[in-house]
């Protein structure tokens, strides 16, 4: 009796793949999305002697954390009003769409808007909106707005910024969060307790970068002020018993691999810990923070992460799965994201 042939299976094309996988990001700045193409656009609007190709380019090239944050400084300079935050709103949400990102939470920096432009808030709110509901409109991304604060500016410019997201989510629903960025060295999370019990009495969702470039106190600090995420948490890996609590509790990691190398948080991808947090039960979230300034975007870190840490498309599911879990979405939406990467071929 003749044998039947058994199909072999067609290889996974696993760019494609993961493209398709429905995915959430959860740490990203919308300053730090500025493409080189879209600060050559800026600086022809605003700059007396326009930056050449040549010198956008170098703006986006550092050494080390604070060079990194010198860099940052630079190309978000180059917004100077509504209209740029706008047309910056509608390009992020482009890029997202493109990569199969179906809902993203981004922060956005009032502490700049407030502190170096010394300006209000509101017009720039406006302007994000229009380009969020224009894109979403046109690419079915959705966006929350995370309001973060420079925590070295200090608590009172935190407590401000805390605030008015707190005024405005009344009228802007899609502000659901406030964070904490900026150098931990010079400002210790605990200096922003009360201004994160209050934001939490008044609605707002709350998370804090924590462990990116000093020890794992930091973490500790943001777990005690009430931080619902923990954005980097690299440096948890040298404290057994706050692994052992983020594993209990599940409290959701944002992590950001090329990020770390980039700005030199973590000496190399051989050293980073995404894949020992993976094995130890921590609830981990892969994310791109700043994509043009470090290379890369979500979809390539998922594939960095199969790539160079021997992710399983499996595994990436459940990471996918993990950022729905770990959204502030209503959990309907959840419901309906989890059982889409559920059923993804």
């Amino acid at each position: 009796m003749p044998q039947k042939r058994t199909k072999a299976k067609p290889e996974i094309d696993v760019p494609t793949w993961l493209k398709g996988l429905p995915k959430v990001e959860l740490h990203l700045h919308l300053e730090g999305t500025i493409l080189p193409a879209t600060l050559l656009e800026l600086s022809q609007r605003h700059d007396a002697e326009p930056l050449t190709a040549e010198d956008a380019r170098k703006l986006y090239i550092y050494e080390n954390f604070l060079g990194f944050m010198a860099s940052f400084k630079e190309v978000s300079a180059r917004l100077k009003g509504p209209d740029d935050y706008e047309l910056i709103t509608y390009n992020m949400v482009r890029e997202l769409a493109a990569q199969g990102v179906v809902h993203a939470e981004v922060y956005i920096s009032f502490g700049i808007i407030y502190y170096w432009k010394n300006a209000e808030v509101e017009p720039y709110v406006e302007a994000i909106e229009r380009g969020r509901i224009r894109a979403e409109k046109e690419f079915g991304t959705t966006i929350y707005w995370l309001i973060d604060a420079v925590r070295h500016f200090g608590a009172e410019e935190a407590s401000k910024v805390f605030r008015k997201a707190a005024e405005l989510r009344e009228q802007y629903p899609s502000i659901i969060g406030i964070g904490i960025g900026g150098d931990e060295a010079r400002g210790s999370a605990d200096l922003f307790r009360e201004s994160y019990a209050e934001a939490k009495a008044a609605g707002l969702r709350l998370t804090a970068h924590a462990g990116e470039t000093i020890g794992p106190e930091s973490i500790w600090s943001a777990i005690n002020i009430g931080a619902e995420r923990i954005g980097h948490a690299l440096a948890a890996q040298h404290d057994p018993e706050l692994l052992e609590v983020l594993a209990t509790k599940q409290i959701p990691l944002e992590l950001n691999i090329t990020s770390n190398i980039r700005t030199g948080s973590c000496p190399s991808f051989d050293v980073h810990p995404v894949r020992d947090y993976f094995n130890a039960g921590l609830m981990v979230t892969i994310n791109s923070d700043d994509p043009p300034m470090f290379g890369s975007n979500l979809l390539e870190e998922y594939i960095l992460a199969h790539d160079k840490f021997g992710f399983t498309l499996e595994h990436l599911r459940e990471l996918a799965a993990n950022a729905v879990e770990a959204s502030f979405l209503p959990p309907e939406r959840k419901l309906a994201l989890l059982r889409s990467v559920e059923l993804y071929n």
